[in-house]
């Protein structure tokens, strides 16, 4: 059986015996330096810098996207919450089949990932993919107790990787700082972020944000020089025709100090003249540059903008804000699903193979995702649809996680809200209450209760289709759904006949009673 690598290479005999244990990628006190491509930049710049990174000279890039991630608070903030939603999830590890064996190597794998006590910073790692398009990290081993395991990753910056001479990456060392060394199978762990078909240097959503980011800074540069003299007369300088150079000089110092000292000296032969600006139009142009710039980062970050922020005039609405977070869950799901396929596949799939050998059951890191669920919408259904059929409890119980009480334990009593009557006192009140029926009133009485107890029977089978559909549904949605699937089929013809003999009757008897009054 032929094994092959994260990018699809056949891996060879030797390198499936044990895995490589040194440090290949040490951290040089020379990787923190930065060319600082963000200082000074423009669209000319810019495509330069996409163009080498489109050729596999990512340098640039990698550091253009850090900056921009250091510098714009917007941007930072979007990331952070993308990338915080797939963090706090809670990890799972399902067996490869339903062995004895497979179940072991899970449960192992699962000790395997709570041990590693940075892993959660190790996945905000990995998911630096989503701005960038990709990230590595390096997994070190210990083989020396005869067992492989994973004592932790070290991130990789993304300007260390090199797409050079061919679309699989490549680390540069110190070794090889130009081609950079091969990828060793099982040594590096590659998360790629695919929000479209292309290479991986051309996947980040930073490659979305870097133009807006560019004219945002544009918008805001001219903005700040725009603050400093808002509201300023212009200050106008003249000098006579014959003026000399060093006076000239004097009154442009004059004018200047004039704007920043509000204070200055000039001869009696010089004039300054304030000239009113004449403001007209909207000032909000730069803002309203900013806030467009910020919404297509939303949209591009996040798939909209109202989770983000509701508009400049707060005109975000709950309602198009709980269908946007929909928007938010499907990214958190698919970053999730493709956060465990390269766990799985990088991280697990190697510690098996060492471990326990390259056939055996293969487990699956899952993050546990889970839909946040309106309990409240869901039991205004429970409390509608319990009049109409018999509801157990331990559907409820199961439904809403509330544990049902032991017989040991003290029930919880419900606070009365309203005066409390003696059993004994109510039934005399009921007596007293249905002595009062005149005969004729007893007569429409008997004739509401046969009506209940014939609709009671015609609406059996409806109510065991209500049942089945609750029953069966996952959610308040679903339920909502399934309702609604079924209410063509369920029987309400000869209960509206009923409903209307019911009413018929009752008026023939009433005019039948009050005829014979009048007699």
């Amino acid at each position: 059986m032929t094994i092959l690598d994260q990018f699809g290479r056949p891996i060879e005999s030797r390198d499936l015996r044990k895995p490589e244990t040194g440090r290949l990628a040490i951290a040089q006190v020379r990787d923190r330096w930065s060319t600082y491509p963000s200082n000074g930049l423009t669209p000319v710049r810019l495509a330069q810098i996409l163009r080498a990174a489109d050729n596999g000279d990512v340098l640039r890039q990698a550091e253009l996207f850090e900056e921009m991630e250091e510098k714009d608070g917007h941007i930072f903030s979007q990331l952070q919450t993308r990338k915080l939603a797939v963090q706090g999830l809670e990890w799972d590890v399902a067996p490869g089949d339903e062995s004895a064996k497979a179940k072991e190597i899970a449960t192992d794998c699962e000790a395997l990932l709570e041990w590693l006590t940075d892993f959660d910073d190790n996945i905000l790692d990995m998911l630096d993919a989503i701005g960038k398009g990709y990230s590595m990290l390096e997994i070190l081993w210990d083989a020396s107790e005869g067992r492989a395991e994973i004592t932790g990753f070290e991130w990789i910056h993304p300007k260390k990787i090199t797409f050079w001479d061919s679309l699989t990456p490549r680390v540069l060392t110190e070794e090889e700082p130009v081609r950079g060394i091969d990828i060793q199978p099982f040594k590096w762990l590659y998360h790629r972020y695919k929000a479209r078909s292309g290479y991986d240097t051309r996947a980040g959503i930073m490659r979305v944000c870097a133009w807006m980011y560019l004219f945002k800074n544009y918008a805001v540069k001219d903005w700040v020089g725009f603050a400093e003299v808002f509201g300023k007369p212009m200050r106008l300088g003249k000098y006579d025709s014959g003026a000399s150079k060093e006076d000239k000089e004097a009154l442009a110092l004059a004018v200047r100090m004039l704007g920043s000292d509000a204070a200055g000296i000039i001869s009696k032969s010089t004039e300054i003249e304030f000239v009113e600006a004449k403001i007209s139009g909207s000032l909000n142009i730069y803002l309203s540059l900013t806030d467009f710039c910020d919404a297509q980062i939303s949209k591009a970050v996040l798939g909209q903008t109202l989770t983000s922020d509701s508009g400049s005039n707060g005109s975000g609405s709950y309602a198009l804000g709980n269908v946007h977070n929909e928007v938010r869950g499907d990214l958190t799901r698919a970053d999730a699903k493709a956060l465990g396929r390269t766990v799985t596949q990088q991280v697990i799939r190697p510690y098996v193979g060492f471990n326990y050998g390259w056939d055996a059951p293969m487990p699956k890191a899952i993050p546990v995702y889970e839909e946040p669920e309106d309990l409240e919408a869901v039991g205004r259904v429970y409390q509608v649809v319990s009049g109409l059929i018999d509801i157990s409890q331990e559907h409820v119980s199961e439904r809403f996680k509330i544990p049902l009480r032991k017989k040991t334990e003290t029930p919880v009593k419900q606070k009365a809200t309203g005066p409390i009557i003696d059993p004994s006192a109510a039934k005399h009140i009921l007596k007293q209450a249905q002595a009062r029926f005149t005969p004729d009133q007893q007569a429409l009485e008997d004739l509401a209760d046969r009506t209940v107890a014939e609709a009671a029977t015609m609406m059996a089978d409806n109510e065991q289709k209500i049942r089945q559909a609750l029953e069966a549904a996952q959610s308040y949605e679903d339920a909502v759904e399934r309702l609604l699937s079924i209410y063509p089929d369920m029987q309400v013809d000869d209960f509206s006949d009923l409903i209307a003999r019911m009413l018929l009757n009752t008026e023939l008897y009433g005019r039948s009673t009050v005829a014979h009054g009048e007699n």
